[in-house]
């Protein structure tokens, strides 16, 4: 059974405090992560830069302030994020958009760049969507991809898990009035690619210089790589 429409559902529904609350469970440290994506994508010039799963538009928001001659697109499949990025980020030049990540509605090379924070682990086919990112990024473009990773079995796992566990969907709870969305927000972090196997199936979707930066104990993984010149 796909993801999609149950995701669409729950992003919809917890659009209003979305940010409140990745500020209290990242303890103040995502927009930290986010200026990061931005420095790695580099600067597109005068060209476009697209922003997938979009959410509220911090990515594409700081794409917009930090590179002000670029042509910067925030997408995502959720309409009420995509509102409450509108109202958030109105006074730049971002162009909103819904769309699937699984079938970009726009031409082959038409990007210098191409971010998501949070997008594969809500998706079906990693690989699918990674494919689907290198066909409409320009050669020599780069991707930037922020995303949880599944905390290391060290010193801090079980505290790690603990918090991943109870202390997330309780704020969830609290903040969100939604225990249940950060439950499986949660568990899909815990079932998702280890930061090394992910890595390797940027490789496997064709592009090429991959690596990444491991964050907040080893929780959340900024990984980036480029779509050969030839």
């Amino acid at each position: 059974m796909s993801k999609g429409p149950g995701v669409q559902i729950m992003f919809d529904s917890i659009a209003g405090r979305y940010d409140l609350m990745n500020r209290v469970m990242t303890m103040g440290q995502d927009q930290k992560w986010r200026r990061f994506v931005v420095k790695m994508a580099g600067d597109p010039g005068n060209g476009w830069t697209l922003d997938l799963a979009t959410g509220t538009g911090d990515i594409a928001s700081l794409m917009a302030d930090t590179w002000p001659e670029a042509q910067t697109v925030g997408s995502d499949f959720s309409l009420n994020m995509l509102r409450q990025a509108g109202k958030r980020f109105g006074y730049t030049k971002t162009s909103w958009q819904a769309c699937d990540a699984n079938c970009l509605p726009f031409g082959d090379e038409s990007f210098a760049s191409v971010t998501f924070g949070y997008l594969l682990r809500n998706v079906d086919d990693s690989l699918r969507v990674l494919k689907e990112v290198r066909r409409v990024l320009k050669p020599g473009g780069r991707v930037v991809c922020l995303d949880t990773t599944p905390p290391a079995k060290n010193i801090f796992y079980p505290f790690v898990r603990f918090y991943f566990r109870f202390g997330i969907p309780v704020l969830g709870k609290l903040i969100a009035d939604d225990e249940s969305a950060y439950a499986y927000l949660t568990g899909s972090t815990m079932g998702f690619y280890e930061a090394e196997k992910l890595a390797e199936l940027f490789r496997r979707a064709g592009f090429v210089d991959v690596d990444y930066k491991k964050f907040m104990l080893g929780t959340i993984g900024v990984h980036w790589g480029e779509k050969p010149l030839l």
